[in-house]
């Protein structure tokens, strides 16, 4: 068999890499810190995990027409309601990187169709829209259904739940990153489940949220989680976040 100059100096690699391995020994490649932090579970919710809302008060939450003001929304039997015509809430703290859980419910009287029914929203870092939207029997354009970044990207399947269950959203973000002059170096992206269904992977998000015209890139820090006032009673329950 004729070996060429190529083959010859694959072969001596390789074998000087297999020579080199055997060098090794197991805990050569074990390493022992430094350690993750310890988290365990508490009804559910991870222990390092800021609760935003657990049935009680919306004491993590203000108005986003006036910073400072109390949200203005409804609280009955640990379920919190959007109060049409008074705004969207936001909460007091402000997040980049971050692990979220949070729970809906369309109204019990739902009325309308298409982008009229059960309407909310979900805004990361206060621009970025995750749409809330009833989709039982609800066709609507893609990019603006249950599980869609708004305008953007439609989500990978559909997710349905009977009209008097609850939807979750687990929601993985990433912020976008800007230099010192306010250039971009990377785009937001997102990982959600719907219902514990994939639905958005990874996703890169292109910019603010636009329903009219292109979203566009406005370099910032950190922002606040949004709950959309857009005129339906729709629910929402057991929302807690773990900054990354």
């Amino acid at each position: 068999m004729k070996i060429n100059l190529f083959t010859t100096t694959f072969l001596v690699a390789l074998s000087s890499v297999c020579a080199a391995q055997t060098k090794f020994q197991p805990q050569d490649t074990e390493f022992y810190s430094p350690k993750p932090p310890v988290v365990t579970l508490q009804a559910q919710i991870p222990s390092d995990a800021i609760i935003l809302f657990d049935g009680k008060n919306l004491d993590q939450w203000e108005s986003s027409k006036t910073a400072g003001q109390a949200a203005p929304w409804t609280i009955e039997h640990g379920t919190l309601t959007v109060k049409p015509s008074t705004g969207d809430i936001q909460t007091k703290e402000k997040f980049e990187d971050f692990q979220l859980h949070i729970e809906w419910k369309s109204p019990e009287k739902v009325k309308g169709e298409g982008q009229g029914r059960g309407n909310s929203g979900i805004f990361l870092q206060g621009r970025y829209e995750l749409q809330v939207l009833d989709n039982n029997n609800n066709p609507t354009y893609v990019n603006g259904q249950a599980g869609s970044i708004y305008k953007q990207r439609p989500p990978l399947v559909e997710v349905h739940a009977g009209s008097d269950q609850w939807h979750q959203y687990d929601v993985i973000y990433k912020a976008p990153r800007f230099n010192k002059d306010g250039m971009l170096i990377s785009k937001a992206t997102v990982t959600v489940l719907h219902n514990g269904v994939l639905v958005q992977n990874n996703t890169q998000i292109e910019g603010t949220t636009e329903y009219i015209g292109l979203p566009k890139m406005e370099a910032h820090g950190a922002g606040p989680i949004i709950l959309q006032d857009h005129g339906d009673l729709v629910h929402f329950r057991n929302i807690w976040i773990r900054p990354l």
